[in-house]
């Protein structure tokens, strides 16, 4: 392992193709040190790739105390190819397990400073511990969630949303951190192929070379030809219908209730969901720990586990690693993958 200031990272042509991997703990406040303790100890014994976490002396004695036995300092430290930007951050005012103003402006500058290096060229991709919502905006977070944040900070002009990723099957969503009130004016045509194009790129990106979409409709039993509203007939098929156009394999408006069942099962690779809920209650009941979410759109991937701080778990040496190593991987494939590309 090394040390190094945070702008005195290699450039990728000083260091050939391998892919680099920058990490943040997100919240201090949270699991997120643990989960990074633990996470380097998998990682130190696979070289081929590069590995730069942003954090300080502090934060990784707080992360190794809370994992105890499940980490390996020592392996980490051996390891070449872990690289430890000291961002020079104060801890001291950052409380344990609890939403907090100074958590919130922790994990945000880190990903500010995680953001800066990818814009040098010294990082390929981003993984990030949970965040806490309630701890961004006591520290000034104007936007809804870290997605529309992200989408700023890197002035994104498409389409952005966040993807989720579990267990063979992927989702995307029309709308996310909204109001249930405010969901069905924001669904549109344009809308819907948006996101179903946004998840189709992602799954092609993985490898999956025809992915085959469902999109759900909003309304209980899709809707009953107009008899439990009209989102279905006026804007939902008619997104497909574009999509299908443009060359996607996607099918749909379906009933939600039983769309996910036939996901489950086999029959389909991605699913299009119209608002937070419809696709996260079924994917987390498909299985909770071990799922990925992915930031859609950005111009790096950015990829953090799909639970949360865990504050209930701060200092028990217990937080599940299944989430978080899952989006390291799948973060370091779509890296690669973009390398690929050119």
């Amino acid at each position: 392992m090394t040390s190094t200031a945070p702008d005195q990272l290699d450039t990728p042509a000083a260091r050939g193709d391998r892919p680099r991997i920058a990490l943040t703990t997100g919240d201090p406040a949270g699991i997120g040190p643990e989960l990074l303790a633990r996470l380097l100890t998998e990682l130190a014994a696979d070289d081929g790739h590069d590995v730069v976490v942003f954090t300080t002396p502090d934060e990784f004695d707080r992360g190794f105390a809370h994992a105890g036995a499940a980490a390996d300092r020592a392996a980490v430290d051996r390891a070449g190819h872990v690289s430890v930007v000291d961002t020079g951050l104060d801890l001291t005012d950052v409380p344990v397990a609890e939403a907090s103003e100074a958590g919130g402006r922790w994990a945000l500058d880190h990903l500010e400073l995680a953001l800066a290096a990818h814009a040098r060229g010294e990082v390929d991709a981003l993984v990030f511990a949970p965040l806490n919502k309630s701890s961004l905006h006591l520290a000034g977070m104007a936007e809804q969630d870290e997605m529309r944040w992200f989408e700023n900070r890197l002035e994104v002009a498409g389409t952005v949303t966040e993807l989720n990723a579990m267990a063979g099957l992927w989702t995307s969503r029309v709308t996310s951190h909204v109001a249930h009130r405010d969901a069905p004016d924001l669904i549109t045509a344009s809308s819907v192929l948006a996101a179903t194009r946004l998840l189709h790129d992602a799954l092609v990106g993985t490898g999956v070379v025809a992915p085959r979409l469902a999109v759900c409709a909003l309304n209980p039993h899709g809707g009953e030809n107009g008899s439990f509203g009209r989102e279905e007939i006026d804007e939902i098929a008619p997104g497909v219908a574009l999509a299908r156009e443009a060359g996607i394999d996607a099918g749909g408006p379906f009933p939600a209730d039983t769309l996910f069942l036939r996901a489950r099962d086999g029959q389909f690779d991605g699913v299009v969901t119209m608002y937070h809920d419809q696709g996260q209650i079924a994917m987390k009941m498909i299985g909770f720990e071990g799922g990925v979410t992915i930031e859609g759109g950005l111009p790096l991937p950015v990829c953090t586990p799909a639970h949360g701080t865990a504050f209930d778990r701060v200092g028990t040496g217990t937080a599940a690693l299944a989430s978080t190593r899952n989006a390291y991987d799948l973060a370091r494939s779509l890296a690669v993958a973009a390398a690929s590309r050119g």
